[in-house]
């Protein structure tokens, strides 16, 4: 290796093509994107085109190439399927979340890459959007308080489409619970500490094709915190705000539109010295609060450039293959909580 990660892409169409190539392998200054792979040869060959890249007409033909690292980006279903073949061929691996269709999956694909020698990450980008970054650290230095609540919606319109795998359970492990419930879910462990058990409640309140057009979860952290994630796929995207309300015995932090796929959304934390006694009346002050306003930056950018340096120092990730084994777990969780009707423990 040099001082740049050369990178390939196994499904570059979809988000791929939309950001994590433009966005985040592209600009970042560690990194060159050098071959991408897929099933769609006119749309990788539109792709190769376009990014100045090999347009590889197979799997192995992309892996027999001379990159370092490999960006998985196509449906959740091939992901096994594909990380095991990038861990044979001994290419370091960020995958698209989740890992697998199964925290079995995830275990044996973490389990390939150890015995290769190479890491495995799981492309959870919205851990590095600043804000989200920021609040980290508030709540670090204890500003918040001892952690109360905390809740994170993210949702969008999504109509039956013909081909769409993420409304096939046996395609994408699951609907708006999955795809969007696993980042939600994420950010809040982020911020909060291990989900402990989770009550959850899945319905299809709109579209009725085979995955879940909405989902409810309560989660109770290992702190003591309680919280909540919805997330939909039948609430007109202008309608969502992507809310993320983060409460504790000294505050509270509100944002809206920092989850999601922007690099910067409005953030404001109302914090308190000291909390005194009693209140009868229960006054609400008026003031604003303050802004959470860092230099925005983009996530995709920001998640490869950590990754690529992560490979170039020899050191862990830091979203590495325990973070994208955990998220399979407690989303695992929430759709046996959703089957039995019971709340789950973790183990």
């Amino acid at each position: 290796m040099t001082d740049q990660i050369r990178w390939g892409v196994i499904g570059s169409g979809g988000i791929a093509k939309r950001r994590t190539i433009p966005e985040g392998i592209v600009p970042a200054p560690n990194a060159t994107l050098t071959a991408v792979f897929d099933t769609n040869a006119d749309a990788n060959a539109e792709v190769a085109n376009a990014f100045d890249a090999k347009a590889a007409r197979s799997l192995d033909e992309l892996l027999q190439t001379d990159i370092d690292a490999v960006y998985v980006g196509s449906p959740v279903h091939a992901h096994y399927d594909h990380v095991m073949a990038c861990a044979a061929a001994g290419k370091h691996v960020l995958c698209e979340k989740p890992l697998g269709m199964s925290p079995g999956e995830a275990e044996v694909m973490i389990a390939a890459c150890e015995k290769q020698g190479i890491q495995l990450g799981c492309a959870l980008m919205m851990r590095f959007l600043a804000q989200h970054r920021e609040a980290r650290r508030l709540i670090d230095q204890g500003k918040l308080g001892k952690p109360v609540y905390a809740r994170a919606q993210l949702s969008c319109w999504f109509p039956p489409m013909e081909g769409a795998w993420r409304q096939d359970p046996k395609l994408g492990g699951g609907g708006s619970l999955i795809d969007l419930g696993g980042h939600c879910v994420d950010l809040l462990e982020m911020f909060f500490g291990k989900v402990v058990k989770v009550a959850c409640f899945i319905n299809n309140t709109v579209h009725d094709y085979a995955s879940e057009d909405s989902a409810v979860t309560l989660l109770a952290f290992e702190n003591g915190a309680m919280g909540s994630v919805d997330t939909f796929f039948c609430i007109p995207d202008a309608s969502s705000k992507n809310a993320l309300e983060l409460y504790g015995s000294m505050g509270s932090i509100h944002a809206t539109g920092t989850i999601g796929q922007g690099e910067a959304g409005e953030m404001t934390a109302y914090f308190e010295e000291e909390t005194g006694g009693y209140d009868a009346q229960q006054t609400r002050g008026g003031g604003e609060g303050v802004t959470i306003a860092p230099e925005p930056v983009n996530m995709y950018k920001a998640e490869i450039e950590s990754f690529s340096q992560a490979l170039l120092d020899g050191k862990p990730s830091p979203v590495g293959h325990e973070v994208g084994l955990r998220s399979q777990q407690v989303l695992t969780a929430c759709y046996e909580s959703a089957a039995s009707g019971k709340a789950v423990t973790l183990l």
